[in-house]
């Protein structure tokens, strides 16, 4: 069994997989009762409203979620402040998000497409190439032959980086 994650550690062609043996498997975000529990499983106690906007941040992000919930759970960063510093350079985010931004600025095209993406409040078609290649980064989910951004944090972190408002 090979497992890897979305995430890039060292650049890579995202045309061509260094991984071509198996049958992959994504790991699905994580919906509202699941989350309800990863935020139990650390100790916290949280009201519906606190979990609203985690949810509202990172959607349902396996990654994202379990980042936020570890360090608030070690009393290294509370929801408010994560909230304020998570699109920024200063959250807990920003290596991961950097990384993404440095990729996305190697190829202006995808670049490009993906500034669309920011751009408006619905789905946008940006070609199946694009879409591929920006969803393969996960950067974006399909809603039909459509894209959105994944979740808002990257609306707001690439948004700001991008100058898309």
């Amino acid at each position: 069994m090979i497992v890897h994650s979305k995430e890039v550690y060292i650049p890579l062609n995202i045309n061509q997989s260094p991984f071509n043996v198996g049958v992959p498997i994504e790991l699905p975000d994580l919906n509202r009762s699941q989350v309800q529990h990863l935020i139990q499983l650390h100790g916290l106690i949280w009201t519906d409203s606190q979990v609203e906007k985690l949810i509202n941040l990172v959607d349902g992000h396996p990654y994202l979620l379990r980042v936020a919930l570890y360090e608030i759970a070690r009393g290294r960063i509370t929801l408010n402040r994560l909230l304020e510093t998570a699109p920024t350079e200063e959250g807990f985010y920003s290596e991961h998000l950097r990384r993404h931004l440095l990729n996305l600025q190697e190829d202006e095209e995808l670049l490009a497409a993906f500034k669309r993406v920011l751009a408006v409040a619905q789905p946008v078609d940006v070609g199946n190439t694009a879409a591929f290649k920006l969803r393969s980064m996960g950067l974006v989910k399909l809603r039909g032959n459509s894209v959105i951004p994944l979740c808002d944090l990257y609306r707001q972190y690439f948004g700001d980086r991008l100058g898309v408002r």
